[in-house]
Parts: structure tokens; C-alpha cells; sequence
């Protein structure tokens, strides 16, 4: 497969759009299957409901990467939550998913898709983005801090803030 380093486009995914939709599972399903997405694929029900679930919510927006002239080749993805800021009375959104296809990391596609999650965000009105990253994913650490996060600490005293989970049902 070759590397386009050029011909890599960002957009706003539009979720009634058939090829964006199909893009948005088949990327979200490679990140699922990669190490840093747990290495197992999406259930047929996310696969099958994914993308009637995301258009049904406001708060949620997603970002895709195309390489090729024709939009042919989804190459990656980031999905995106909004969420509120209690202290700053704002929203602000969580970057929820961040995916590269292996073949087209590298070439800062995620920090393309990125700055439009960004710009997104501005117009929302939000305050900040947040994410998650695994502790053992330092090419993304690497991104994040490239393109401006930080760990999240109010306080040094209190030392940083851990993302935690509890799983229902």
C-alpha cells in the first residue's frame, strides 16, 4: 500500500452520508483490533447501530482522514463528546477516539484532524478539549504534547488527575 503524504484530506464526517458512515465503522472497528484499542473488533451490534447511535446525539461530532483524490480510503478517525465545564460554566470536549491506520502514522494525519476538532470545538463555545491515552502509548503522548495537552493537575500538591472506570452492565 503506498503512503500518500499529500493527498490526505480532513473533513467533518456528515453521519447520513453513506461513505463517511462506512469510513467511520470500518476505522473505529481497525482501532478496536490495534493493541492501544484492546485487539478486539467492534460487536455486531456496535457495527450495526454505531452510526444511527452517534447522529441521535448533539454532543457528539467526529473528524475523518481520506487519503487518494477520490475520498476513497478512510485513514483516520477521531470522535469527539461534548461535555461541561462546571468551574469555567462552559462546555468543553472530550477527544474520545484518536485512529490512524498503521500505514499512514507518521504523517501528522492525527494532528490534521486535530486542529479541525479544535476549530469545532471553538464553535461550540467550549473551553478546552480533554482525552484519555494509555501510559504505554508514547507515539500518541508524544502528539498530544506536540499539539498543546498536558496532564490534567489543579494543584501540584495534589499531584495529576487519573481517568478512571467502572463498567455497568
Amino acid at each position: 500500500m503506498s503512503r500518500p503524504s499529500d493527498e490526505v484530506r480532513v473533513c467533518r464526517a456528515d453521519y447520513g452520508h453513506p461513505s463517511h458512515a462506512r469510513a467511520l465503522v470500518a476505522m473505529l472497528d481497525a482501532y478496536a483490533r490495534d493493541p492501544m484499542g484492546g485487539a478486539e473488533g467492534l460487536s455486531d451490534f456496535a457495527r450495526a447501530n454505531l452510526v444511527d447511535a452517534l447522529a441521535a446525539r448533539p454532543q457528539v461530532f467526529s473528524v475523518l482522514a481520506f487519503s487518494g483524490a477520490d475520498d476513497s480510503t478512510p485513514v483516520g478517525l477521531v470522535n469527539c463528546i461534548e461535555g461541561f465545564s462546571t468551574f469555567a460554566c462552559r462546555p468543553l470536549v472530550n477527544v474520545h477516539d484518536v485512529a490512524v491506520l498503521p500505514d499512514y502514522r507518521g504523517l501528522r494525519i492525527a494532528e490534521k484532524m486535530l486542529k479541525l476538532v479544535e476549530q469545532m470545538a471553538l464553535e461550540r463555545g467550549a473551553c478546552k478539549l480533554t482525552l484519555e491515552v494509555l501510559a504505554g502509548n508514547a507515539g500518541a503522548i508524544k502528539l498530544y504534547n506536540r499539539v498543546g495537552f498536558s496532564n490534567y493537575q489543579l494543584d501540584p500538591a495534589m499531584g495529576q488527575a487519573q481517568f478512571l472506570q467502572k463498567w455497568l452492565r
